[in-house]
């Protein structure tokens, strides 16, 4: 049986419930969402409305139509950069980001957009106050991975969503490594944009994700196209969620998200973080403890997700992630993660890091295969 330290990519294996969901859903309620009045039509369209609930529920979002469905991340961050940005406005980020937000933003730029890449410290930590003094009368937007896919470094995002308040620019948060982890309120951390997906800390299948839209935030649509509402007219509908949605759902993937949010709300996000960070410390000592391996990123007594990135020292981490899959039948992820800016932050690159990344459904064993299997490559290269 594979031991799976992949979470970070995407958490597997599903809960059995999720599984069931969509399941249930491709049996049951097949029907397309919203583009009709039959009963099936009706059915999909409440698995819909149900899963906003939940995702409402889980950040605290007050209006359930807030919650915009999209295909991932990705998707969110596109959707909420290009419809936010124009040449001209300034954006304030991080030299952290992933390329879901560094590739919009280079695109953007090319495009006229101004942006600013603050500088973190070598544990991928950034000072609100370099935030704060990179802002400019035609700054926008601060945008703000709020925790790292490559060391797991908790960004400080109350002040900085402090800051983006005070000055009157658009807060977005990318939770993609911390979304079902970390307690995540949408009003507590000043949020008006969050792209989330759905198949990581939210135990949803791959192909689903949100993005949060708060208040008087106005998006430009990424797309347009059908919705089921106001077929008369050519102009897409102004109102939330149909502005930002066309075409058809990917109901049984969002049937599973739900499923997943129901899972999460009903074990507790408390207790599973719990859960997880006994694996973590429980890893973290392990390798420390491992001579010839480097751990990157921050000391443990500081706020992380579980995402540990390390290195062997004399392999290249392709081959430490390659021997882990073929003779121990360890998953993990070597390279740069899709985030060569935070590798270049952290002095990784470019060869990156070998990242072993948990949830709550690894166990005690599956961290001891892990230090197990790293102690005897180690020990082979001593030889």
């Amino acid at each position: 049986m594979v031991v799976y330290l992949d979470n970070a990519a995407t958490t597997w294996p599903k809960p059995a419930e999720v599984i069931e969901a969509v399941k249930d859903c491709l049996e049951n309620k097949g029907a397309n969402p919203g583009r009709g009045g039959h009963r099936l039509s009706l059915e999909a369209g409440h698995v819909l409305l149900e899963t906003r609930e939940r995702i409402a529920t889980l950040f605290g979002i007050p209006d359930p139509l807030r919650v915009i469905f999209t295909l991932n991340a990705t998707d969110a961050i596109n959707i909420g950069l290009r419809g936010v940005l124009s040449p001209g406005d300034h954006v304030v980020t991080t030299s952290m980001e992933h390329n879901a937000a560094a590739r919009p933003l280079y695109y953007l730029a090319k495009e006229g957009v101004e942006v600013t890449w603050v500088q973190a410290d070598s544990s991928g930590l950034v000072d609100p106050d370099d935030i704060k003094k990179s802002l400019r009368p035609n700054t926008k937007m601060i945008f703000l991975n709020h925790a790292s896919n490559v060391c797991g470094t908790v960004q400080p995002a109350i002040e900085v969503g402090q800051i983006a308040r005070e000055a009157g620019v658009i807060f977005f948060l990318d939770a993609a490594q911390s979304a079902g982890y970390l307690d995540i309120k949408v009003d507590d951390l000043k949020v008006d944009l969050m792209a989330f997906p759905g198949h990581k800390g939210l135990y949803g299948p791959q192909g689903t994700g949100g993005l949060y839209v708060g208040p008087g935030v106005n998006l430009r649509p990424l797309r347009v196209g059908g919705t089921g509402s106001s077929s008369e007219d050519l102009e897409q509908p102004p109102i939330l969620p149909d502005l930002l949605e066309s075409g058809t759902p990917n109901t049984p993937g969002i049937a599973g998200l739900g499923a997943g949010i129901k899972y999460l709300l009903g074990k507790g996000v408390a207790r599973l973080r719990a859960q997880t960070e006994k694996l973590l410390d429980t890893l973290l000592n392990g390798l420390a403890e491992i001579p010839k391996v480097k751990v990157i990123g921050p000391a443990r007594e500081r706020e992380r997700v579980p995402v540990v990135s390390f290195l062997v020292e004399g392999l290249d981490p392709s081959e430490v992630a390659f021997v882990l899959d073929k003779v121990y039948n360890i998953a993990v992820r070597p390279g740069l993660h899709c985030a060569p800016l935070a590798h270049k932050t952290l002095g990784t690159f470019p060869a990156g890091t070998v990242r072993a990344s948990l949830s709550s459904m690894n166990t005690e064993s599956d961290i001891e295969a892990l230090l197990n299997a790293i102690t005897q490559i180690c020990q082979e290269i001593a030889r």
